[in-house]
This record gives structure tokens, sequence and C-alpha cells, in this order.
């Protein structure tokens, strides 16, 4: 397997423009979190304006989020055979091309094709970017790095709620995706001269389509398994029906990979404790912040009647929230080390989404939220250093891959799962749907929290 940038050797001395790479590749996996969160506060335009039912409005975000997931194993297997340069630009081109067709949406298939293309173009980019970090950042640097990476991919998630809030408010919600075609075309002009030119690599490997074709079809049959529980009930013949072809599926994506010349992943490397920890971690962190998001926008509008500027001025403290507890994190996790700052931030998610399931009104959900948002990006800290920060750099590419898989999985089954859970309240029927949501948080948080604890490696062992 070759490295991601055959110009950078680790036995040399650090590259110059590494910070400066840094904060551009970091603000392209900022536009690519925004971008979750950013229409989660439009959905309810989307589907006036455009007809959409709530299981269309649930596909917004999940297919977005399934595509991004379901194929970022094969873009990091792609940044280790072709080059992370090759693989950013590219990226970043097609997701600028995707938004403008998002933006530019009659239809809600139109909408959800512009969708499932930037997810695509999302797959190509994140796991390349994430390795270049991992590849030319070394020791106590990389692990700075990586907590200012999960920085930006916590507090962006916030962000993008109430950057959805001002520009749905003010020229309307296809300026959503509109922003990033600037933004994608700037980076791409700025990183074409900041990266090294590649050579070709010689590598005779082959990307394995067959298994990021069974991983992204179990994914799909998992989130509508789940979209659909929520309108036709958990204990249904349909249900478990799909959840079995989910299952079969897996099983078939992990017989792949034991018999595939080239695997899509080295399943040796997902059971790796620091791996198997930080992927858990991740996977849990991000369905709790979509939860968050997800109920709070349709709370604070649908319930609450507050329009979207005033609903994404409320969501200023959940990022300022999310900044402050990834910060934290990240200046004393060499001290603390991973367990108990792991478990310490899923019991604050925990306890956060613990205070809107048990009292109503805006100030307890803002209040809660952001409390589970500190929560949250102290997970997001703890997951990305646990799981990379003892990486190679020949596995980086393929290690980045894997969290940032389980990063948009969990923000696929997070959207399917609050979705299900608040049906009734998200139709407008009736508001107890939003306490079952946060209250199904709260007890996800903390069972991570426990297993996290009796998982979680301890640094002098590992």
């Amino acid at each position: 397997m070759t490295e991601p940038m055959a110009s950078i050797n680790p036995t040399r001395s650090p590259d110059p423009r590494r910070w400066k790479i840094l904060g551009l590749v970091g603000i392209a996996q900022l536009m690519l979190i925004l971008d979750v969160t950013v229409v989660a506060i439009a959905l309810p335009h989307m589907g006036a304006e455009l007809g959409l039912e709530r299981e269309t409005l649930t596909w917004v975000v999940s297919g977005y989020t399934l595509a991004f997931g379901g194929l970022l194993l094969l873009g990091g297997r792609a940044a280790d055979l072709f080059g992370a340069r090759r693989l950013v630009l590219a990226g970043l081109l097609l997701f600028a091309t995707s938004s403008l067709v998002a933006g530019l949406a009659a239809s809600g298939p139109m909408l959800l094709g512009g969708r499932v293309a930037q997810g695509f173009a999302a797959a190509i980019l994140s796991p390349a970017a994430l390795s270049l970090i991992v590849t030319i950042f070394e020791g106590e640097e990389r692990n700075k790095a990586l907590g200012i990476w999960s920085a930006l991919g916590g507090s962006g998630a916030a962000l993008g709620v109430l950057l959805g809030g001002l520009l749905t408010a003010g020229p309307g919600w296809p300026w959503v995706f509109y922003i990033n075609v600037p933004v994608g075309l700037v980076l791409l002009l700025t990183l074409r001269m900041q990266l090294r030119p590649q050579p070709r690599t010689t590598a005779r490997s082959r990307l394995d389509v067959s298994g990021a074709v069974l991983v992204t079809a179990a994914t799909g049959t998992l989130t509508y398994t789940l979209i659909r529980a929520g309108d036709q009930g958990w204990a249904t013949l349909t249900t478990a029906l799909l959840f079995t072809a989910a299952v079969i599926l897996y099983v078939a994506f992990v017989a792949r990979q034991r018999l595939a010349a080239s695997p899509l992943m080295d399943v040796r490397l997902l059971i790796r404790r620091p791996v198997a920890t930080g992927t858990l971690l991740i996977l849990v962190a991000t369905a709790l912040m979509i939860m968050v998001f997800f109920l709070g926008t349709f709370y604070l509008q649908d319930h609450r009647g507050y329009d979207p500027l005033v609903t994404g001025l409320l969501f200023l403290p959940v990022a300022l929230a999310t900044m402050v507890g990834a910060n934290a994190a990240g200046r004393v996790i060499g001290r603390t080390g991973p367990r108990s700052l792991g478990v310490l931030g899923l019991l604050l998610a925990a306890a956060g989404m613990a205070i809107p399931a048990l009292w109503g009104g805006t100030t307890a959900m803002v209040l809660g939220v952001g409390l589970a948002a500190a929560g949250t990006g102290v997970v997001f800290v703890v997951a990305s250093a646990t799981a990379l920060g003892q990486i190679e750099p020949h596995e980086a590419g393929l290690a980045s891959g894997i969290v940032s898989t389980f990063h948009e999985f969990g923000a696929s089954l997070g959207a399917a799962v609050v979705s299900s859970m608040a049906a009734a309240s998200i139709a407008g029927t009736d508001a107890a749907g939003f306490s079952r949501g946060f209250a199904t948080g709260a007890i996800v948080a903390v069972a991570a929290a426990l297993l996290a604890f009796i998982i979680t490696p301890n640094p002098r062992s590992e």
C-alpha cells in the first residue's frame, strides 16, 4: 500500500507548510461537516416549498451521510493508491458542482440526487484530507493537529445550525448549498498551489468496488428499516425482514474483505483496541449530535413557533459549548488519558439530553442541548486521538477512512432513530415524541459511557 503523499517521507524534516495545509484542509472538512447540520434548520422550509413528507426530509440528511459514510472506506483506500492530493482536489470540484445542483433543485428527486452526489464527493475528500494530517504531523504535533481537526468537526456541526438559520431567514434555503460553491473553488485553487505534485503510483492493487457496494447497501437497508419503523411500527414482519437483510449484507461484506485480493478494509485494523474504541466513540458522539440538532430544529420551529433566524441564534450557545468542550479536551487529554475523559464527555452528554426529556420549554432545551454539545465535543477529540494517535503513515488513508466512516454512519443512524422515535411530534400531532427522542439519546450516552470505560485502552499498555 503506497503512502497518501509520495512526496512525504516520515524520516525527513517536517513540512514547513504543514500548519497552513492543516488550516486549508480543516476549512474543507468544516464545510463537509457544516453540510450535515446546515440543512437541518432548512428542512421545514424545503418540505413546505417542495412538498416533501417526513420520510423524504429524513433522507435529505441521511442520503448525504449515507453516501458519505458508505463510500469513505473506498475513498480512504483510493487515497493510499492514487495519492491524497489528487483525491482532495477532485473531491472539492465535485462537492462544489453537486452543491450547485442541490441549490437549484425544484423537486424532491433533484434535491436528493444533489445530496447523494455531495456525499460521494465528501467520501473522496474527507479521508484524503485526514490522511494528510496523519502523515505530515508526528508525535505531540500530531495529537495537537488531531485535536484541532476534531474541534472543527464538533463545532462545525453546531455552527451549521446557526449558519442555516441565517441563510434560510435571509436569501432562502437554496443558499445553504450555494455557499459551498465559491468556498470550494477557492480552496481548490489554493490547495492546488500548496500541495506538492505527486508522481504516478506504480501500485497494482485495485479498488474493492464490490466491498463498497455491499457496505453501502447494508447501511442503506438498516437506515431505511429505522426510518420505516417510525411510521409502520418496530414489531412488524417487514421491519424484522429488513433488519435481517441488513445483517446478511454486513456479513457478506466481512466475508468479501477476507477473500478479496485487495480488500476495502483490513478487518484486523478495526479490531485493534485503540481503533475499536475510537470508532465506537465517534459513532455514538455523531449520532447524539445529529439527534440533538434534528430534534432541536423541529422543536423550536414547528412546536415553539420560532423563525429560522431566531432558531439559529438559539443554537449559538450550542456551537460555543462544543468548541469549549473540544478545546478543553485537546488540552488535558495528555494528562488525564482517554478513558476518564471519554466517560466524562458521554455522561455530560447524557445529563444534557435528560434535561429537555424531563422539562419542557425553550430554556430547558437550550441549556440541555448546550451541555450535551460540550460533552460530545469532548468525545470527538478523545475518539480521534485514540483511534489515530499511533497510526503509521502507510495506514493513514485506511485508518482515516474507518474513523470517518463511523462518523457518517453515526449521523445516518442518529437521524433515522430520532426521526422514528419523534415521528408524531415532527408531523405536528403531539409533543411527547420530543421527550422520547431526548430520553433515548440520554440512555444511549450512558450505555456508551459504561462500554467506553470497559474497552478504552490504558495509554501505558498500548
